[in-house]
């Protein structure tokens, strides 16, 4: 058994596809219409394109926003993505414009750092040893 999708719940489908492929660097998988202005559109990591897809999940659902919007204002990241280096990453995408609600910070053998999406979700990312 094996990870093959796991989702985040956006505001806006085309504004999360604009941040997680231009500002993160993932790749669009599929975009497949699924009428009205819903779409199933994921992305995958440029460097494992047949691995774990992102769903871009448009967050209408009542249910869903509750659960996000208190993450949100709990400080609880929805996700968790992996980097090789997290300052050289939060470096990079600070000069694009991202925010940092958590700059890198050491959690024992672990870095972290935490960003706003711009669609509703707090994105941890992190670099453990090798």
């Amino acid at each position: 058994m094996r990870i093959h999708l796991t989702s985040v719940f956006v505001d806006d489908q085309a504004r999360a596809l604009r941040f997680y492929t231009e500002i993160l660097g993932f790749t669009k998988k599929h975009d497949v219409p699924l009428g009205g202005t819903d779409r199933w559109l994921t992305v995958v990591s440029p460097e494992d394109p047949d691995g774990t897809e992102l769903l871009l999940e448009p967050a209408g659902h009542p249910a869903a926003r509750t659960y996000r919007d208190a993450l949100v204002a709990d400080g609880i990241p929805l996700a968790q993505f992996a980097v090789d280096d997290v300052r050289a990453e939060h470096e990079r995408l600070s000069a694009l414009g991202v925010r940092f609600v958590q700059d890198p910070t050491e959690m024992g053998p672990v870095t972290t750092a935490v960003l706003d999406d711009t669609c509703g979700n707090l994105i941890q990312i992190a670099t453990q040893p090798r």
